[in-house]
């Protein structure tokens, strides 16, 4: 039975080895089995989301830590500085390509933040605002000299520490006068003073707040010494005028600061799908000096604390950080009609502000109603920030009636109008773009 199957296996072995040869003629190659070529198929070229997805990887790879840390001050200092440079080429690139003028490019749903000055009425864009108040108040001067001279004190400068401890000072100053007239030497404040150069004379405006509630300036000489010194000497004639000097007084320790109101820039549009699409101008996103120095001291923090493992304090640090990036938010509301109410606020307003907006525009202010976020989320809370919400720099919120209240109206018979909002703003609505 071995030899049997010995036999099999060598004639298998035989039919598979391939054709015979001679022994005098020279080998030969085996022979390969042909393959068949697949047909070249066509390059297509990257799609829009995978070049996205391409430069968000590489972003992520440039932001990821190096292996080695900073070994030393200096060398931190120099990471943020070039991280920052790089952050503000990127940003100045995407403010061009989002340039209006730009071909193509989307409008904006606003034109940017605007702000309404209280001494003028004048509506004015957000980097126009102190330059216009700094005008209005020296106007007022021609109108009431004093009160114009407080707001100066008050308004232009900006340390309010300084501005109380000076403030604090001169209302000294006048009480000594007010309450001693008979003596001369408290109706003498000398320039040159020490206490006076050091809280007083630093602070914008105050030389005119002296000359317009009765101080003129005079060269004196001073006892036991050679050279003569500059005084503000109060008039003769003011004098007679000590209860003048008291409400002087008291005006510039009440007063406050001159405070441009943000402008609301209330919109209403008629239905639109584009409700959710938001193009938002730089004044949504542009930093100020002191905000610029904020957030480079702040990235220093976190490349020193680079290697720490995050604390719970620490996240919730960082998430405060977040809330504070934007200064404004574009809120939309939406209608059940399918309406839509526009308007600017501050990112750190309550929400009670917004709900004041929605009935202030609305033609019956005591319906009962709720907003809704993102997810149909109640925002319940009127006390919470808007960046406490989530609702910046933009969001599109949705208007609920109370069911119980709009089913009695209902049940009454009344008629009702056709859209909440009051006729005069149905009358602007506009189309969304």
């Amino acid at each position: 039975m071995r030899k049997f199957f010995q036999e099999i296996k060598a004639d298998l072995k035989f039919k598979t080895a391939g054709p015979g040869q001679k022994l005098s003629e020279p080998s030969r190659a085996p022979r390969e089995k042909p393959k068949a070529e697949a047909a070249p198929k066509p390059r297509r070229g990257p799609t829009d989301e995978a070049q996205m997805a391409a430069a968000a990887a590489l972003a992520r790879m440039e932001l990821k830590p190096k292996a080695r840390l900073p070994s030393s001050q200096e060398a931190i200092k120099n990471q943020v500085r070039k991280e920052l440079m790089a952050e503000a080429a990127a940003s100045e690139e995407l403010s061009d390509l989002a340039s209006p003028d730009q071909e193509g490019a989307a409008a904006p749903s606003v034109s940017g933040v605007y702000f309404i000055c209280p001494l003028t009425g004048a509506v004015v864009r957000k980097d126009k605002k102190e330059k216009h108040i700094r005008e209005a108040i020296q106007s007022y001067f021609s109108v009431d000299p004093v009160a114009a001279s407080i707001m100066e004190i008050h308004t232009l400068n900006k340390d309010r520490e300084k501005v109380r401890v000076g403030v604090e000072t001169m209302a000294k100053y006048l009480d000594n006068i007010y309450l001693h007239p008979e003596e001369e030497k408290y109706r003498k404040i000398k320039l040159q003073n020490k206490v006076f150069q050091e809280r007083i004379s630093c602070l914008e405006g105050i030389h005119r707040f002296f000359q317009a509630i009765g101080f003129e300036t005079k060269t004196l000489p001073v006892p036991g010494q050679e050279t003569a010194e500059e005084y503000y000497v109060l008039k003769e004639e003011m004098l007679t005028k000590l209860e003048d000097l008291k409400d002087y007084k008291e005006q510039l320790l009440s007063s406050e600061p001159v405070r441009a109101q943000l402008d609301r820039q209330l919109c209403v549009f008629k239905p639109s799908p584009e409700a959710a699409r938001f193009e938002l101008p730089n004044d949504f996103y542009n930093l100020t000096a002191e905000e610029i120095k904020r957030e480079q001291q702040l990235r220093t923090e976190a490349v020193e604390k680079a290697s720490m493992l995050r604390t719970r304090a620490m996240r919730e640090k960082e998430e405060q950080r977040e809330m504070r990036k934007y200064n404004y938010t574009l809120v939309r509301v939406r209608f059940p009609d399918g309406y839509i109410l526009q308007g600017t606020f501050y990112a750190r307003e309550s929400v009670s502000v917004l709900y004041n907006f929605v009935r202030e525009a609305l033609r019956d202010d005591w319906l009962p109603f709720e907003l809704l976020g993102p997810g149909g989320l109640k925002l319940t809370d009127e006390n919470l920030a808007f960046n406490e919400c989530g609702l910046v720099p933009s969001a599109l919120l949705t208007l609920a009636w109370d069911a119980a209240v709009m089913a009695d109206i209902q049940a009454s018979g009344e008629e009702h109008p056709a859209s909440p909002l009051k006729p005069e703003l149905l009358s602007r609505a506009q189309t969304l773009s």
